[in-house]
């Protein structure tokens, strides 16, 4: 890769850090990592972990990945899948009974589903399974079980398990019927339960056996030991009437222990926490095709399966995020699928995610490229920050 275009992204992100931009595009601070052909070509920190304590961004600071936490579950499904204890196409009511007998919530009132929630429905949020949105009706009556029961996660003496909360979304209305459409929505936290089911362990201890321990993740979990709580980073949100960047006194998806102690309910939907070089591995294992270093997580004809788009034009059309544009999906992650309506440079079969935080992570197996850009920010840096990253480090190709 050519270095002399790679350092643009130093103007770039320092451009943009509270210090220098101070409106809504600002962040606190930022790291990027860029791999290619297995080479770590450009890794840089930018700015402050916690600003307020003035803690710089260091190479082991931990985020919080929110929903990059979602293709670490799909991988964890499959890995059932080929040890012949899962089906994509089972029910999801032979695990969890409060999915059997489920209603879709209508215009007209709730009629029942037509077909029963696959395995493969939640992986590729075609369930009709909703998060909290009060946009819609399905969304509303989500957002009400969370006010009633989510919040109080991890406060009460006897919090809610990651099978209960399983259960209990089960219990509520689909948007639509299964298959149906795409909605983002709770299925990698359904997916969570599932596993502990059919493993027999917690959630976090299968991660921990199956994916973490493998490929030498030190520092992803539930929570962060105290510690390794100095290297947690705080995180942001842009307050317009006061023109400030602020630590956010509020969690996102209920996740109200602050990832400072074990939690009972393990979200395997938003989560985890980790590390730039932590996740950097669970990248490398995909575009190694399930290996890294020596060690298979997942078999090559697996990960093919995975990454590639499982939406037909129907559900697609439900797809209608900018950002998404020109892309595909299926468990649990975007696919490049025409690189000319993305409107950004990229590759064909491009795959990854990213987290409400700002988050991201692009696996592109045709450039043996992998790019992880971190920032800690309600909303994350934005869509524009993203193609600007993207760009550069894609123009740098040679």
């Amino acid at each position: 890769m050519n270095q002399n275009i790679l350092k643009r992204l130093d103007d770039l992100i320092s451009s943009k850090l509270w210090k220098n931009c101070n409106n809504q595009d600002g962040f606190a601070g930022a790291a990027v990592c860029v791999i290619h052909k297995g080479k770590e070509v450009y890794r840089k920190e930018y700015g402050e972990a916690d600003m307020e304590k003035q803690v710089p961004m260091a190479p082991d600071s931990i985020f919080r990945c929110y929903s990059m936490t979602k293709p670490i579950t799909a991988v964890a499904v499959m890995t059932l899948v080929e040890r012949g204890l899962l089906c994509l196409t089972d029910p999801v009511s032979m695990y969890l009974p409060g999915f059997r007998g489920q209603q879709v919530l209508t215009l007209k009132g709730l009629v029942p589903a037509r077909r029963e929630v696959m395995v493969q429905d939640l992986l590729d949020m075609t369930s009709g399974v909703a998060y909290p949105d009060i946009a819609y009706p399905a969304g509303q009556v989500m957002q009400n079980m969370i006010d009633e029961y989510y919040w109080k996660l991890y406060e009460e003496d006897t919090p809610t398990s990651t099978y209960d909360l399983a259960n209990l979304i089960g219990q509520q209305p689909l948007k639509f019927q299964p298959g149906e459409g795409w909605c983002y929505g709770f299925g990698a936290d359904v997916l969570g339960a599932v596993i502990e089911v059919v493993s027999g362990k917690t959630f976090g201890e299968y991660l921990r056996e199956t994916i973490f321990e493998p490929l030498g993740m030190v520092d992803t979990d539930f929570y962060v030991p105290e510690e390794k709580q100095n290297r947690l980073c705080q995180y942001y949100q842009y307050m317009p009437g006061k023109q400030s960047l602020e630590p956010c006194t509020w969690q996102h998806l209920g996740l109200t222990y602050w990832h400072l102690k074990k939690p009972v309910f393990e979200s395997g939907g938003a989560g985890l926490v980790s590390t730039i070089d932590d996740y950097a591995k669970f990248a490398l294992m995909m575009l190694g095709k399930g290996t890294y270093q020596g060690k298979r997580i997942l078999g090559r004809k697996t990960v093919d399966c995975m990454v590639r788009n499982h939406l037909n034009e129907k559900q697609a059309a439900d797809m209608d995020w900018e950002e998404l544009q020109g892309y595909g999906y299926g468990n649990f992650m975007r696919v490049m699928t025409d690189v000319g309506a993305a409107k950004q440079l990229g590759s064909l079969g491009e795959f990854g995610w990213d987290g409400w935080l700002g988050s991201y992570v692009d696996i592109d197996p045709e450039e043996e490229l992998v790019i992880l850009f971190i920032v800690q920010k309600c909303e994350g840096s934005g869509y524009r920050s993203l193609q600007e990253v993207r760009n550069i480090i894609y123009s740098a190709l040679e």
